[in-house]
């Protein structure tokens, strides 16, 4: 069987790299074999870029940062093929619905969803994307934000809405919204719920791993 390809998104504040990394160690004690990856993966000379710009050490132009994060997601694809053609299951914390939303969130006119969606299309497609979703109010309790230049009420407020959007796209077949209010265990028992149907899924239909397809 080959590995799977699961995809964790949400707000900030939403409990995603938690949530991941519960995941990775229950699978694991499982018996399967885990990736964990992060995007943006700041460890490349793209991501360092990536990086400069997040903490507000340079600038770049949107539509330039954009391909930069969309870059960084692609210099990763061939490792990542090669992990789920061995068995590896693929998890990983922001995926290419992050890069499109957050770009289209700055209000570029000639940087809508659909201009930013373009560069990801090939993208190795999720068996799943797990959307932890939490209300302003329930984020609220959990601190302020940080200091990276996309952590701001304003900006997280576009993205609630753009990601809804992108959900009731072509692709809301491929997310599980789970609510990511409740206690951390509440949470983890409903992601593993999700996670492990899919992975039943793929395994029964012996499905191959997708790419991700124009609009």
């Amino acid at each position: 069987m080959r590995g799977k390809l699961i995809v964790f998104e949400g707000l900030d504040r939403a409990g995603k790299s938690t949530q991941c990394e519960r995941l990775v160690e229950s699978l694991r004690n499982e018996g399967h074999q885990v990736r964990h990856l992060k995007f943006p993966d700041r460890s490349t000379p793209i991501g360092q870029m990536i990086n400069n710009y997040l903490k507000g050490q340079s600038e770049q132009e949107d539509h330039v940062i954009h391909l930069l994060f969309s870059a960084n997601r692609w210099e990763a694809v061939p490792s990542i093929q090669a992990d789920i053609e061995t068995g590896i299951t693929v998890i990983i914390d922001r995926y290419y619905y992050s890069g499109c939303v957050y770009s289209a969130a700055k209000n570029n006119p000639t940087l809508d969803l659909n201009w930013a969606r373009h560069p990801e299309e090939g993208l190795p497609r999720p068996d799943i994307c797990i959307f932890l979703d939490i209300s302003p109010a329930d984020a609220a309790k959990r601190g302020g934000f940080g200091g990276e230049k996309y952590e701001n009420q304003q900006m997280q407020d576009h993205v609630r809405q753009l990601f809804g959007q992108l959900r009731s796209s072509s692709e809301k077949d491929d997310f599980a919204k789970i609510d990511a209010g409740g206690s951390l265990d509440e949470v983890q028992r409903d992601v593993l719920q999700v996670a492990m149907k899919a992975i039943e899924r793929v395994d029964a239909e012996n499905l191959p791993l997708g790419f991700v397809q124009p609009w």
